[in-house]
């Protein structure tokens, strides 16, 4: 029989591939009288020989390699690839309001910029920021592999997708069942643990029965890890290191008069340690360390269920439904409550008026007058904050060939939705105003008992936000040999797409308007729409035998933004057997997402406590200003969509070589360069508060001017990024022998320069080996793995490495800091028992390495980062699988 190759250069990320298969193809051709061999599908390929090397760089995962590292989510996952420079997890739900998702974020160029896939298909993006997919919907244990496209925009699946592509493929057909128990446990006590249990099962054999049907249930649990578990976390106050990070509201509260007199009855007998300390800064007041109340790692909870149903047509046709139900939920703790500036007054009349009848110590100078609080009532306990995500999606697809066209064609639908409680800790203002205000509560020290009751009785509880998006999209494409050229066939693709995506967030103004401290106090309903219509074409040209060109474009039009054309050149050459080269150039276009646009306004408080630069200059309070709110401390920040923010667009372009000198050693550099303008972002707030005169119109003060009420940095247009690097990979494979196989994979990533603008035409930023703005980027990182196989037992030994920077250092250069690199070990064995029964046992962090420290104050987690590094220690772990 003939070889007849699938040419899907259009049907999956996989489509470079069909370059090489074009060369084996002529290779392997049969002689005219033979008969013609069975067709197959080029997304199967391996990229771990030559043969598999493609025009485009591609890295590939097997699932099996999950177990082995430890990783126990899709973010994980990511995160062990070393061109993914950040992590967005759900540690950042910790303050930040994130809503508990994770995102990949290839090239350092955020997860709006990588697009995610599952099964060559879009995921709808979480409501929440909306910008990317929440890598916690995917379903881990439904996976056959994850391949990483670290070229830049794709001329197929979308041209936003700048950074690179990112497809999660789940298996194609599952026969019998399985049951598989994880466990990773800690070796330092505190939290952290994770469980994860794991049930599938399918049956039919597309081969001889047609058909396919299977289906897979994974749950996964994590037990929040407090700050003060671990000492490198447990305190914002580090003399030693210059750092303070605290905050002007603390327990017992600082008020201010109506004579300028700021100060607070505790400060002569030393506030209230550990959390409560004097301030430094001249004020008679005291400080408060809420990084003590925050949890390193929250709790969270993920649930996933997918369902594949697969039946084939005849010879050349194969219908299939696929199903995802996706939950997950985060809990994330922070301080109690920061109560100021809200028009709190302590009257004279109250028994806890400093020198008053209740014992609260007098303070030199007050003679009476109305006293402003900032007050943080602990005994209502930490605030909590808990999110839901869901994600629902539902596929039909056919593919196969008609007419002499390979075709494929889908119709999916995809909804997320969000929604965000108040579940403890924060407190309905107006009542703590009039508690204070009648006297029946203290601000200074332990309430009554009626007190108590009252604040018992002013907590909030219940939804706040509830947000949706939904994306119906029908995508079609075909592909075929048109002629042939001296290398091989012409190979041609035609597809296109319908897409309508909707946005809608909900607020709870009721609810939510009770509480400063939620940040949707003020924020408003909002909605938005658009449809998307795309064409693209791709054609596949072996020139000469060892030469292949292919030439794609792609024309984008969106309702609401405009539209676009996108082109991509690549280039494949091999001269010798030993050597491949190849390079590639190509157009990006990002229109704004509809949370860009239409996201909810919310003010909230900044990551970092700042001076205001007009009422509390250089750090000393203007005549008549309040220091407990201008001074040091955290300022409102107002955020949200823009309806006149425009899309952002690229340029890349890659040149890479391949070198196999022998069987058993693959070699290959990758050199990449990414230039975008008018990308779609935020100003820092580091930004903007360190140039008060560039900056100044973003800045919003009360009628008086006698307050801040809050530094606008809604979503824009900024400037520029310019960044290149390259990435390398070594593969050795040993021969098999007496002791059984060995293998060495080393994949890693040197960036070259990361240059920004924060506006369009300024001064660039270096981020390169430095804290900038709000993050580093790493000039190097890697990941190596040594396997060992030998007949039913293996085992792996593997290195993750990022490389130090310098740290967002402190004025004084005694404390200034180099964050020194992070590298972890991680050690597992396994054992395969038989066809029933697969073992794991591991240990990740096999040294028991710490987080280096760092002075960032970004994160409300202090002392080290929690975007790149791990606070959990030395974490032992087994998994079990049992087949039937």
């Amino acid at each position: 029989m003939t070889k007849r190759l699938l040419m899907p250069m259009a049907a999956a990320l996989l489509a470079a591939h069909a370059a090489d298969a074009f060369a084996q193809a002529q290779a392997q051709a049969p002689a005219p009288d033979q008969e013609p061999l069975q067709r197959v599908e080029i997304t199967g390929s391996s990229i771990r020989r030559l043969a598999a090397e493609t025009a485009l760089p591609l890295t590939s995962i097997r699932a099996e390699d999950f177990a082995r590292q430890g990783l126990t989510t899709a973010q994980q996952v990511l995160n062990s690839i070393p061109m993914n420079q950040t992590s967005v997890s759900s540690a950042q739900s910790v303050g930040a309001g994130t809503g508990g998702q994770s995102q990949a974020d290839l090239r350092g160029l955020g997860g709006q910029r990588t697009l995610v896939l599952l099964n060559g298909r879009r995921i709808s993006a979480h409501p929440i920021i909306g910008d990317s997919v929440d890598l916690n919907v995917i379903p881990l244990s439904a996976l056959d592999r994850v391949e990483v496209l670290r070229d830049g925009a794709s001329a197929v699946y979308g041209s936003d997708a700048i950074g690179g592509v990112v497809n999660f493929i789940t298996r194609r057909q599952v026969q019998g069942g399985a049951v598989t128990v994880e466990a990773y446990q800690p070796e330092t006590a505190g939290g952290g643990a994770e469980r994860r249990l794991n049930l599938s099962g399918g049956f039919g054999d597309l081969a001889t029965e047609r058909f396919n049907v299977f289906g897979v249930l994974d749950l996964h649990r994590q037990l929040p890890l407090a700050a003060t578990a671990r000492p490198f976390s447990a305190t914002g106050v580090i003399p030693s290191r210059g750092v303070s990070q605290t905050s002007g509201t603390p327990f017992p509260a600082n008020f201010f008069s109506d004579h300028g007199i700021s100060g607070n009855p505790s400060f002569a007998s030393g506030c209230l340690p550990p959390a409560s300390v004097p301030n430094v800064g001249g004020s008679a007041t005291c400080r408060y360390d809420f990084t003590r109340e925050v949890d390193d790692i929250p709790r969270t909870k993920q649930e996933s269920y997918l369902g594949r149903f697969t039946y084939r047509l005849g010879q050349d046709h194969t219908l299939a439904a696929e199903a995802l139900h996706a939950r997950s939920t985060n809990e994330a703790r922070v301080a109690p409550p920061p109560l100021a500036g809200i028009g709190m007054l302590l009257h004279s009349t109250s028994p806890y008026y400093p020198g008053g009848s209740a014992g609260v110590p007098a303070v030199a100078g007050l003679s009476g007058e109305d006293l402003d609080i900032s007050w943080r009532p602990l005994v209502t306990g930490r605030r909590v904050d808990y999110s839901t995500s869901t994600a629902d999606r539902l596929v039909l697809s056919a593919e196969g060939v008609l007419y002499g066209w390979d075709y494929s064609s889908g119709l999916s639908h995809s909804v997320s939705k969000a929604a965000s409680a108040f579940a403890g800790g924060y407190v309905i203002d107006q009542r703590i105003v009039d508690g204070v205000g009648s006297g029946l509560l203290n601000p200074f020290g332990e309430q009554s008992a009626e007190g108590l009751a009252y604040l018992n009785s002013s907590l909030l509880l219940g939804e706040y936000l509830n947000a949706r998006t939904r994306a119906t999209a029908f995508d079609a494409r075909a592909s075929r040999e048109l002629y042939q050229l001296p290398g091989g066939p012409l190979g041609f693709a035609l597809g296109g797409e319908a897409r309508k995506e909707k946005a809608v967030y909900k607020i709870n103004r009721a609810l939510a308007s009770q509480a400063s401290s939620s940040g949707f106090a003020d924020a408003q309903d909002q909605t938005g729409e658009r449809r998307i219509y795309a064409v693209f074409a791709e054609l596949n040209a072996p020139v000469i035998k060892d030469l292949e060109l292919n030439a794609a474009a792609r024309y984008d039009h969106y309702s609401d933004v405009g539209h676009s054309f996108t082109p991509k050149l690549s280039a494949r050459y091999q001269p010798v057997a030993p050597v491949l080269l190849r390079a590639s150039w190509n157009r990006g276009f990002r229109a704004p997402t509809l949370f860009d646009i239409h996201g909810p306004r919310t003010v909230t408080n900044s990551s970092d406590p700042w001076n205001d630069p007009l009422l509390c200059p250089g750090g000393v309070p203007a005549p008549g200003a309040n220091p407990n709110l201008s001074c040091d401390q955290q300022q409102n920040i107002r955020q949200g969509g823009n309806p006149d923010v425009r899309a952002e667009r690229s340029k890349t372009y890659s040149a890479g070589v391949v070198f196999e000198p022998t069987r058993a050693l693959t070699l290959s550099l990758d050199y990449w360069n990414i230039g975008l303008r008018d990308q779609i972002s935020a100003l820092a707030e580091q930004t903007v508060f360190n140039d008060y005169a560039r900056y100044q119109n973003l800045f919003s003060y009360n009628a008086a001017g006698t307050r801040l009420d809050y530094v606008s940095l809604i979503t824009n247009n900024l400037g520029e990024v310019k960044t290149s690097g390259v990435d390398a990979s070594v593969l050795w494979r040993a021969p098999r022998g007496r002791y059984g196989t060995l293998a060495l994979q080393i994949d890693g990533t040197w960036v070259r320069n990361y240059d920004y603008q924060n506006e369009r035409g300024g001064a660039f930023t270096e981020n390169l080996g430095r804290y900038a703005d709000a993050s580093p980027v790493f000039r190097w990182r890697h990941n190596a793995s040594l396997n060992w196989n030998l007949g039913p037992w293996g085992a792996t030994l593997t290195n993750r490495y990022m490389s130090g920077y310098t740290d967002q250092n402190a004025v004084e250069p005694q404390f200034f800091n180099q964050v020194k690199a992070y590298s972890t070990w991680s050690l597992s064995g396994n054992y395969s028992g038989g066809h029933r029964l697969d073992l794991t046992l591991g240990v990740r962090n096999l040294l028991d390495e710490d987080p280096p420290y760092t002075n960032q104050s970004t994160t409300f987690q202090q002392g080290y980062d929690p975007r790149y590094t791990d606070p959990l220690g030395r974490t032992w772990y087994a998994r079990v699988t049992y087949k039937f």
